[in-house]
């Protein structure tokens, strides 16, 4: 079924033709609409997208005019209806998209519907990217392997998304083995101006995984949302947003040598934080945008979620011109882009600077070497200080007072490691501490204390060493963000080159990882003969997928991991990533740190985070001289050059020629058929979802929360990942119990990101990360309680807790901190907390996705007033909680705050007002009904 587009009411009389070559297109002209002239980029586009959705209820021609009266001074408050262009999925998070809309089918049905209506509207792509782990690593058959056992594992999902592809209209997926699903976006999918029904408009796109806002770089508006939101955008409903507040960010100069893009990224992530831009657009402006190269531009724009923004966003320019033609797109889509943003007033004209809310700059030119770490990607550190900040940061890892078992570390030990190694020492200097052993560097760098030792002897793959705190334990080249980039890709080959030259080998304690982002890489590597190089290290083709960054790292050597585990060692990880929360990248590593692939390759050359690429050398070369860090790192000129000779467009119009064909393995796959999808109840993978399990036309009155119970009390920086982790399965947990009771082999437990599409599992999996510290219970982290349905409110699972308090009927709360649900875009975070019984989250302050998703299940999201906290209020989770005041959404109004009422075991009550986060007129809609796909499903019948 294709829809028709609906003709606009066209209040301002807009509605045009625009004529590009042959081919004439209808357009919605921004000049009829006077003061859109003055607009920044972003807001253009949301102009633009009003004009032609303009129906006279959901988009009136008072929103029209008050986004071209925009007030840049003013604070959000004029809701909006915005109507993206297409959906971008990945498959962790698409899979229970196309899970629900199956549902959704058949609940239709049951209440009376046509199940036909349930189809995406606009277009919806799915990428195959996060389901490949490094199971095998390090030598030449390693990308075969892991696809043969991604095919092993997922092939349930894999058969329900192919029938999904031929069920849906509108609906592709790309399969596995493509690449990242940003940068596939960026060189194919992103079209920058849509054309569609005779109609041409730019290109908009919201995608189910945060880093969306990748394809800001080339112009095109778009963010991340939740699944559940995601869902609703296919079935036509718009998004509802305030206008927001823009933030101008001026670039000027150019990079200097020996800079990278990831350094400039790291840079503004930094800055932008500082600044603060959450709910915000920021629009890069200024002479220097020119001087970005579009794969820059992507970057900057991919590191969105990291510093807060809902988008970080370019003009259209000449460069974004050169990119569609450097990646294969045709000359017609080249002209008609060109031909509607210079009619649009979107082509970047730099006489012509846009009026902004608040204004930032950034000199190019003062951007030094950079990583983040050790668990956040704002906490950016300065290369040369990145030895100092380890020091000070270690102290927070290690129990110095209870050292672990030494493990017979004068056995064993491998006398042929060069004792100046940091790591790899001989059996005399690792009994000294390292404070006095080094305490002269560590006295001189700024107060910085001398790091904890603990050398633990180990032999793995025939090699012996010696392992220490700091070790760097995975090296990854990996995630969109970087991968994208031929600057830093063809920085680290070059690099690699150079350090196999000199005689230099990664450390064999060290899990490398080369995962690009698209085929083109490879291809591009390929030309320039820097395979060879890169494998010498051990960075062998892993997969085209997320793999480190999204915690599919695969287990570490058994004998490193037993080391580490055994003598409860912090070891490190360094990746080309976006995201280094804690327990993200491996169950084994404590502290991770983000690094341009340049610096992904030193660190795999230096095995340890506890060095100084200044000072120190990296080795020795064949003659016996030090070899330093800047004796290997390639000129900017040699990199340009490599690329000019590397790159070119039949690359990519190769690569994507049967992007959607995929290989024979794809192909082989039974596919179901149907128009509704047969549940197999066997399926560890896929089940029936259960939102809509008893639903009936009319929502249910909303009611007050009385009588609930704490299921956990959080700190700051709450992030999606420790509400539902995507990496893997610990045994013992109740994931994996109803895993081993379905007869599936701990070798097959996957992750909890691939079986997304199964509820049982996610639900035993929410708020189950290993690092979640839940102050219910002293000194212990993972995924416990307390459970007050037992006397004295003994230790249990969150799981198994709730479960009880549900057959009590007991309903629960979650008590937050500052930047609840930062991090990935992820709906299970949401979908989790609802199934787990859990009505109300309190906290000081959320993160835009994720207070929407849980809007969008039906849980309200609740402040502590302004300045105060569970702690300032002398919460400590054992109260039980009466929540009034919500009663007034049946009455179609929305409370500001609600009563909260917390009362202690011994009968004192501590009460406060707390905020309603419920922000807009259409989330209140979609909390009456029990949330948005209810709401959804509900007026897909009536109409």
């Amino acid at each position: 079924m294709r829809v028709e587009h609906t003709l606009s009411k066209d209040s301002f009389g807009a509605r045009g033709t625009l004529e590009v070559g042959d081919n004439s297109y209808e357009i919605f002209r921004l000049s009829a609409v006077p003061g859109t002239e003055k607009l920044p980029y972003a807001l253009k586009v949301l102009a633009e997208n009003l004009l032609r959705t303009e129906d006279g209820a959901n988009v009136t021609a008072d929103h029209i005019n008050a986004l071209a009266h925009w007030d840049a001074d003013a604070q959000p408050s004029v809701e909006i209806q915005f109507t993206p262009g297409r959906v971008l999925m990945q498959d962790f998070t698409g899979v229970p998209c196309v899970v629900d809309l199956a549902t959704m089918r058949e609940a239709v049905t049951a209440l009376g519907g046509d199940p036909n209506k349930v189809n995406p509207l606009s277009p919806a792509e799915m990428v195959i990217d996060h389901s490949v782990i490094l199971d095998v690593f390090g030598r030449a058959d390693a990308f075969e392997r892991n696809v043969e056992l991604e095919y092993q594992r997922n092939g349930e999902r894999y058969q329900f998304l192919r029938w999904g592809q031929g069920a849906f209209d509108d609906f592709k997926v790309v399969p596995p083995g493509t690449g990242i699903v940003h940068q596939v976006n960026i060189e194919y999918l992103a079209r920058v101006v849509m054309t569609r029904n005779g109609q041409a408009y730019p290109d908009t796109c919201v995608g189910t995984d945060s880093h969306t806002t990748m394809e800001n770089g080339l112009g095109v508006l778009g963010w991340g949302v939740g699944g559940i939101e995601a869902e609703a955008a296919m079935l036509g409903q718009p998004v509802s947003m305030l206008i927001p507040r823009v933030v101008g960010f001026k670039l000027t100069g150019e990079i200097q040598p020996g800079v990278t893009a990831t350094d400039v990224v790291l840079t503004v992530t930094d800055i932008l934080r500082q600044h603060g831009v959450v709910g915000k657009f920021v629009e890069f402006y200024g002479d220097g945008v020119a001087e970005v190269p579009l794969a820059n531009r992507a970057t900057l724009g991919n590191m969105s979620p990291e510093f807060g923004s809902t988008c970080a966003i370019f003009p259209i320019d000449g460069e974004t011109i050169n990119y569609l033609r450097l990646t294969g797109r045709t000359d017609e889509e080249l002209a008609l882009v060109e031909a509607y943003a210079k009619e649009q007033g979107m082509w970047h004209d730099t006489d012509a600077e846009p009026t902004y809310s608040e204004y930032l700059e950034l000199d190019l030119g003062t951007v030094v070497p950079s990583i983040a770490g050790p668990k956040r990607p704002q906490d950016r550190i300065l290369l040369s200080e990145s030895k100092v900040a380890f020091r000070k940061d270690i102290h927070n890892y290690v129990d110095e007072n209870h050292p672990a078992p030494q493990n017979g570390l004068d056995e064993g030990l491998d006398e042929s490691f060069p004792a100046s190694d940091p790591v790899a020492v001989s059996p005399d200097e690792a009994k000294l501490s390292f404070a006095e052993e080094d305490s002269v560097v560590a006295s001189a760098a700024n107060g910085a204390e001398g790091r904890p030792s603990q050398p633990v002897s180990v032999t793995s793959d025939g090699q012996s060493f010696v392992l220490d705190h700091g070790a760097v334990a995975v090296a990854g080249i990996t995630s969109c963000t970087n991968t994208s980039n031929p600057s830093v890709m063809i920085g680290a080959g070059l690099l690699a080159r150079n350090a196999v030259d000199k005689g230099l080998t990664s450390k064999p304690w060290v899990k490398t990882n080369m995962a690009p982002g698209s085929q083109v890489v490879s291809d591009y590597y390929e030309k320039a003969g820097l395979w060879p190089y890169l494998e010498k290290l051990g960075f062998y083709l892993g997969g085209y997928g997320c793999t480190t960054c999204i915690g599919n790292t695969g287990p570490l050597p058994d004998e490193i991991s037993a080391a580490v585990n055994d003598n409860d060692l912090t070891v490190t990880a360094v990746l080309s990533g976006n995201r280094n929360f804690e327990g993200r990248i491996s169950p084994d590593v404590k502290m991770n740190y983000l690094a341009s692939p340049p610096l992904v390759i030193a660190y795999a050359l230096a095995g340890t985070m506890d060095f100084d690429f200044e000072t120190e050398a990296l080795g020795q070369d064949t003659d016996g001289n030090d070899v330093f860090l800047r004796d290997i790192w390639p000129s900017a000129q040699e990199i340009d050059d490599t690329i000019k000779g590397a790159i070119n467009q039949e690359m990519f119009r190769n690569s994507y020629a049967d992007v959607f064909k995929g290989d024979e393995r794809w192909q082989g796959l039974d596919t179901p058929d149907g128009d509704t999808f047969a549940w197999d109840e066997n399926s560890t993978y896929v089940r029936k979802a259960p939102y809509f399990d008893g639903m009936t036309m009319d929502p249910e009155p909303v009611s007050d929360i009385k009588g609930a119970r704490v299921l956990a009390l959080l700190g700051d920086s709450v992030t999606t990942d420790h509400i539902s982790p995507a990496g893997p399965i610990k045994p013992g947990t109740p994931a994996a119990q109803y895993l081993d009771s379905h007869g599936v082999a701990r070798k097959d437990y996957n992750s909890l990101g691939s079986r997304r599409g199964n509820h049982e599992v996610m639900i035993r999996g929410t708020f189950a990360n290993i690092r979640l510290q839940n102050q219910l219970l002293d000194g212990v982290s993972g995924g416990y309680t307390r459970d007050f349905t037992q006397e004295g409110g003994p230790q249990s699972f969150i799981y198994d807790a709730s479960q009880n308090y549900q057959e009590a009927g007991i309903p629960l709360v979650v008590l937050g901190g500052k930047e609840y649900g930062s991090g990935s875009s992820r709906d299970w975070a949401a979908k989790g907390t609802v199934l787990l019984g859990v009505k109300a989250v309190i906290t000081e302050s959320f993160e835009r996705i994720h207070r929407s998703n849980l809007i969008g299940m039906g849980v309200v999201p609740l402040q502590f007033p302004d300045g105060e906290s569970s702690r300032t209020l002398g919460l400590d989770g054992t109260e039980v909680f009466d929540i009034e005041g919500l009663e007034q959404l049946n009455e179609g109004v929305t409370p500001k705050t609600v009563k909260v009422t917390a009362t202690k075991e011994d009968g004192r009550e501590v009460s406060f007002d707390a905020v309603v986060r419920i922000d807009t007129p259409g989330e209140a809609d979609y909390y009456r009904n029990g949330g948005i796909l209810q709401y959804v499903l509900r007026n897909m019948i009536k109409s």
